[in-house]
């Protein structure tokens, strides 16, 4: 689908077709796309839950403002950040890159601590807050893969992180969510379907400095 097509095409799913079901072989496109997604210094805080089974998204209903979409999706995705980046996590990550593009140590050695002088001084809030907004990347980035397969979501902030939390024991995984998204396939009496995109005119939201 043309990307300009496709974002047309895609708007915050009110109402999903419950008995349609995502394909395995879409989801895994979107685990990978997801796993591409860009994150500051690359060190990816973000973990993205998929929950499909259909009792588990109906008892999240009540700990998402009653949105009805999470129980009608055919999916639901939680962005969930790392609550610690301790030098352990970078130094896996240096490892990675020497171990993908075998690039000399020495040449890594001084970003490394770099990074890891950095995040020694961040406050457990600023990490979090950190990882946050790599989560919000990473919904943009699902919301644009998903619209190019054809996929509905609706992003959503209304839910109770310390519920959903309790929920799926994230923080005996280190682990706080931050966003979830209903993925799946629009229910034909979606009347928000039909309604063309408002937006504002490009002279107003786009400043070019030539």
């Amino acid at each position: 689908m043309d990307i300009i097509k496709a974002l047309n095409w895609r708007y915050a799913t009110k109402k999903f077709d419950s008995e349609a079901v995502i394909s395995d072989e879409k989801i895994d496109l979107l685990k990978t796309a997801f796993n591409l997604t860009a994150s500051s210094y690359g060190l990816q805080p973000v973990k993205m839950l998929i929950v499909s089974d259909k009792s588990t998204l109906n008892a999240l209903v009540p700990l998402s403002s009653n949105q009805k979409q999470v129980g009608q999706a055919s999916h639901l995705c939680v962005f969930c950040v790392k609550t610690t980046i301790d030098e352990a996590y970078i130094r896996a990550f240096f490892d990675r890159i020497i171990a993908t593009n075998n690039t000399p140590d020495d040449v890594l050695s001084p970003f490394r601590s770099s990074v890891i002088s950095s995040f020694a001084s961040k406050s457990d809030d600023d990490i979090f807050k950190w990882g946050a907004k790599q989560a919000y990347l990473a919904m943009g980035n699902m919301l644009t893969v998903c619209a190019t397969q054809g996929i509905d979501a609706c992003p959503m902030e209304g839910f109770d992180p310390e519920q959903y939390d309790r929920f799926f024991k994230l923080k005996e995984k280190g682990l706080r969510s931050v966003l979830v998204m209903p993925i799946g396939y629009r229910a034909e009496d979606d009347m928000f379907a039909s309604m063309k995109k408002v937006r504002k005119p490009l002279t107003d939201s786009i400043i070019e400095i030539k």
